[in-house]
């Protein structure tokens, strides 16, 4: 007989719940800030938030919203040029004495 093991699955996302990880991270600020977090009025944002991403995603154009996401990764992320050959340790050229 095989027995199969059924793993709990993470439930979907859904439009109008607080997931469990945004539920830790209100107590975190509830409990490091001294604040009360409004539950009702978090869902209503998250709500207008997602609808409005989803209004601009239909609306937009692609390549213009790879335009725009390029250029505030461009913004965001300042390159850094790194000299490798100074960050090395000069190597002996003879092998150091046994002891």
């Amino acid at each position: 007989m095989i027995r199969r093991i059924i793993r709990k699955r993470r439930p979907a996302p859904t439009l109008a719940g607080i997931s469990l990880e945004e539920e830790l991270a209100l107590i975190r600020v509830e409990l490091m800030y001294g604040l009360r977090v409004n539950r009702e009025a978090y869902l209503r944002r998250k709500v207008d938030e997602r609808n409005e991403m989803a209004t601009r995603i239909r609306e937009g154009d692609a390549a213009e919203m790879l335009a725009d996401l390029r250029g505030s990764l461009e913004r965001a992320v300042q390159p850094t040029v790194v000299d490798l050959h100074s960050r090395r340790q000069p190597r002996p050229t003879q092998d150091p004495e046994p002891a």
